[in-house]
């Protein structure tokens, strides 16, 4: 593996980090990240970001893993942070099929392998990447036990949206506008678009600051709105894993009270039929739980990696 960019500045996290470019099968580069592996023994934590995120962005939740004694591996999904965006405009978020980011998933586990990083694996799975991360375990992804937080499961939308969203989306991917902004998105990163109050994140100024100091200090990280192609892609994985049974497989999922973005019926819907899952709701919180005040993100992080040490 080649040795890749990262911004270590930015990212506060454990001081052994290490990044790489990886190839998926279609040839789509891609930056990994890993923290810990040197210095952890009780197995790696697979962390799937959600839409917009880069490595950097987890610095500090693999600090707070390396704690409890896990190595964790990020990686920046095709389209945005430093792997290869697929639109001229690097600033609309797009993917060509929403499977497409299984290959990426599996590179991201080739890397892992190759890299040494100590088992066995978990998984810990934000917004998109909890979208991600369950057709992965679906698909049989190797690891131990899974965790979810604020998971796109479905997108929040009324229904009266949902279905005229969807239809543009569709129409639009079928006369070939499907590269185009979605509505009401903005081409700028939410973090620099909005200002702290009321924003759908994080109740953590720090937190916040945190996240919008990367973007500014490293531009090129930052992504904007997705496409409507890839808007109708979501619709129609998320409509697709509805309709399928969870595996066999422990699972705790995080959930903040004030959540706005995902869609949480089908949250509710698939952790209660989830044999021996647990749907865990954090009071006060907006949909990053990870960035959340410290003393949320204490007892999480905690109850994270209990489930994994649970499960060595």
């Amino acid at each position: 593996m080649e040795d890749a960019p990262f911004f270590s500045d930015v990212a506060d996290g454990p001081a052994d980090a290490t990044a790489w470019w990886v190839t998926a099968e279609d040839d789509i580069r891609l930056r990994v990240c890993a923290w810990a592996r040197q210095g952890a023994a009780k197995g790696t934590g697979l962390l799937f970001p959600g839409r917009t995120e880069y490595v950097e962005k987890y610095g500090r939740t693999a600090t707070e893993l390396a704690a409890h004694g896990f190595a964790t591996m990020a990686i920046d999904w095709r389209g945005q942070g430093l792997s290869d965006r697929l639109l001229n405009d690097r600033r609309i978020g797009h993917v060509d099929k929403f499977t497409d980011y299984q290959r990426d998933v599996a590179a991201m586990l080739a890397a892992a392998q190759k890299a040494g990083l100590p088992r066995p694996y978990y998984l810990l799975a934000h917004s998109m990447g909890g979208c991600i991360g369950l057709r992965a375990v679906m698909d049989g992804l190797d690891v131990r036990a899974c965790t979810f937080t604020g998971p796109m499961w479905g997108i929040a939308m009324s229904p009266v949206t949902r279905t005229l969203g969807g239809a543009i989306a569709a129409v639009s991917s079928a006369l070939g506008q499907g590269h185009r902004l979605a509505p009401s998105t903005k081409l700028e990163t939410y973090v620099s678009a909005e200002p702290f109050a009321d924003n759908m994140l994080t109740t953590d100024p720090d937190m916040y600051a945190y996240m919008q100091a990367q973007c500014l200090q490293y531009p090129e990280l930052a992504l904007g709105g997705p496409s409507l192609h890839w808007l109708h892609e979501a619709l129609a994985e998320t409509l697709a894993l509805s309709r399928c049974p969870s595996p066999a497989l422990p699972c705790a999922t995080f959930v903040g009270s004030n959540e706005r973005i995902v869609d949480l019926p089908r949250i509710t819907e698939r952790m209660n039929a989830w044999p021996g899952g647990t749907l865990n709701w954090i009071e006060g919180a907006e949909h990053e739980v990870l960035m959340e005040r410290p003393e949320m993100r204490a007892p999480l992080i905690d109850a994270i990696a209990a489930l994994f040490k649970d499960n060595a």
